[in-house]
């Protein structure tokens, strides 16, 4: 099973800025839904995470050896980054949401991305038939997982919400992939 945990909330996800590659620590808040998360998941096999540091706390918190994949970091905003959402112009956003190789100034286009992502799934797949792998990552590449699990294009991802410290999981065959849960919060009841 691929167990896909979004990493916990940092001042940036608080304040609401486009945070992309932006390397910043988990807040209190983050720290105790990354436990949170670690225990409804509870024992794995395998613990996979982004270089970002969010992530990597996010993965720690499951209290085994964590390997480091960059193809599971979030998605390159460029000159977005730490900026406000609301200072995205709207014709840009819709632009970026029906152009699947739009970019951002200086940064990444979402078929970029799932190129990435993907090329990283298919690499976990055959041991995820077997093993129970945690892959801590962001909303972007998470989104893109499961547009590659739902066999559906990119731009699914426009359609997704998927929560800080949310859990997604995928079985996987050895040629196929099925959603099981998506943005899966139960576990963080009470700690806002």
């Amino acid at each position: 099973m691929l167990i896909l945990l979004r990493h916990g909330r940092t001042k940036a996800n608080a304040g609401g800025l486009l945070q992309g590659r932006i390397d910043l620590e988990l807040d209190d808040l983050g720290e105790m839904q990354a436990q949170a998360a670690a225990a409804a998941i509870g024992p794995v096999d395998r613990v996979i995470a982004s270089p970002l540091v969010r992530a990597q706390q996010t993965a720690a918190a499951f209290g085994q050896s964590v390997e480091t994949d960059d193809r599971f970091i979030e998605l390159d905003y460029g000159d977005w980054e730490a900026k406000p959402v609301k200072d995205v112009p709207a014709q840009t956003w819709a632009e970026w949401r029906n152009d699947l190789d739009f970019r951002p100034p200086n940064g990444e286009t979402l078929n970029e991305l799932g190129h990435r992502v993907r090329g990283g799934l298919m690499d976990l797949a055959a041991d995820s038939v077997h093993q129970n792998i945690v892959v801590v990552s962001h909303v972007s590449p998470i989104k893109a997982s499961v547009a590659w699990a739902l066999g559906t294009p990119d731009d699914t991802t426009w359609r997704l919400f998927l929560g800080q410290a949310s859990i997604c999981r995928i079985a996987t065959t050895l040629d196929s992939a099925r959603l099981i849960e998506f943005n899966v919060t139960t576990h963080l009841a009470g700690l806002d």
